[in-house]
């Protein structure tokens, strides 16, 4: 009688266990699954961000782009390059990986200025170097090397070219 009462005792503290690694596991099995899911419904959730077209932009302030970009970036928002033109700043636009550009649309660089008035070295360089980390590796070295060379007038790239360069066509 009394072995039986141990054994029993022995099979219950065993069935507790059981069931708490069971439970346990469950609920770790259901925390991964929702860790792996979060990526997915984040990225549907940014799919049903409608994007921002951009249109014949010919540029402005370095500074208040580039708090633009980072407000985009945040936001994870789609953006169309889709006009005739994306001048000066609108270029920065390039280094976000949720933009795309369509390929007969021409960009337009030039260097950093004031207003088209040559900046002090230190300055130059400073916002050259704010402009080029928007850009993907082949067009900043290009930007860095030549592009921010010219401040009267512009260079300009279609499109098609600079989807070459990496950045994705819509």
């Amino acid at each position: 009688m009394w072995m039986q009462a141990v054994v029993r005792r022995r099979f219950f503290v065993v069935y507790r266990n059981f069931e708490r690694v069971f439970a346990a596991k469950n609920r770790i099995l259901t925390c991964l699954v929702i860790i792996l899911m979060l990526p997915v419904v984040n990225g549907e959730a940014r799919a049903g961000l409608k994007p921002l077209i951009v249109e014949n932009d010919r540029g402005g302030s370095i500074v208040d782009r580039a708090r633009e970009i980072e407000d985009l970036r945040a936001s994870g928002q789609p953006v169309e390059i889709r006009g005739s033109v994306c001048f000066s700043t609108c270029t920065m636009l390039l280094g976000l990986a949720q933009t795309c550009i369509f390929p007969h649309t021409i960009f337009g660089f030039h260097g950093p200025s004031r207003s088209g008035k040559p900046l002090i070295a230190d300055e130059f360089e400073q916002y050259s170097q704010l402009i080029a980390k928007h850009y993907p590796k082949p067009l900043k070295d290009w930007f860095l090397k030549k592009g921010r060379r010219r401040i009267k007038g512009l260079y300009k790239i279609v499109g098609a070219k600079i989807i070459r360069m990496g950045v994705k066509a819509c």
